[in-house]
């Protein structure tokens, strides 16, 4: 995969609902992201959805609740709408044009979290990305998650599953942390099927104590 990013054009506008709309032009078309700016950027939060394309979020709106929560933590959130949600290189490659945004913004630790098919892309661009220091997968697909094997060291991650999902089993999940290295946390939700809905206020819980001891640790 070419990962060259050449973002060309930035463009905010002001901000509204607590996050100002971004357009990264890039090389292969704008990247639309929602950025929950703070005072200082050197923490910062990746979430990405499924095939289900749009501001696409698990677990009773999880992503816009934990994005301004962690504002109180001095952590910046940027949620991203894929291009193409149902293609894994170009949604890679949009989590990848964030990343880039997220540094030249001044973010030196970056964690990314997915949900779904989102899980894969988190984990691919977390291997192509030295600034990524933990990753955080929601019911994942094992499909194109070989490269957890080769994050960087000292790059953790968490993956939840819930176990009566009907999309993903949850093998899925079970491969990947046998295939990923230490630090690495799984968690299997009893009763929990695809969206994590049934316990959202305990997956809000761990995902948020989860982010705020990787990154400020």
């Amino acid at each position: 995969m070419d990962i060259k990013i050449d973002i060309k054009e930035i463009i905010g506008e002001n901000a509204k609902n607590g996050y100002i709309p971004v357009e990264l032009i890039t090389d292969r078309g704008e990247v639309s992201c929602r950025f929950y700016k703070v005072d200082s950027d050197n923490l910062s939060v990746i979430w990405v959805g499924g095939v289900g394309g749009d501001w696409d979020t698990p677990s009773e709106e999880l992503y816009p609740d934990l994005s301004e929560k962690l504002k109180k933590n001095n952590i910046s959130s940027l949620r991203i709408r894929y291009r193409y949600p149902h293609d894994i290189e170009e949604s890679v490659y949009d989590v990848l044009a964030g990343i880039k945004f997220l540094k030249n913004v001044g973010a030196s630790k970056i964690a990314l979290v997915g949900h779904s098919i989102g899980g894969a892309v988190v984990i691919q661009a977390a291997a192509l990305s030295s600034s990524v220091k933990t990753v955080v997968t929601l019911s994942t697909q094992s499909h194109g998650t070989d490269s957890v094997s080769n994050f960087s060291q000292g790059t953790s991650i968490l993956i939840i599953h819930g176990s009566d999902d009907p999309v993903l089993p949850i093998n899925c999940s079970k491969q990947v942390y046998n295939k990923a290295h230490d630090p690495k946390e799984i968690v299997i939700l009893t009763g929990n099927a695809h969206c994590l809905d049934e316990s959202s206020e305990k997956v809000h819980q761990i995902v948020y104590d989860w982010i705020v001891s990787e990154l400020t640790n």
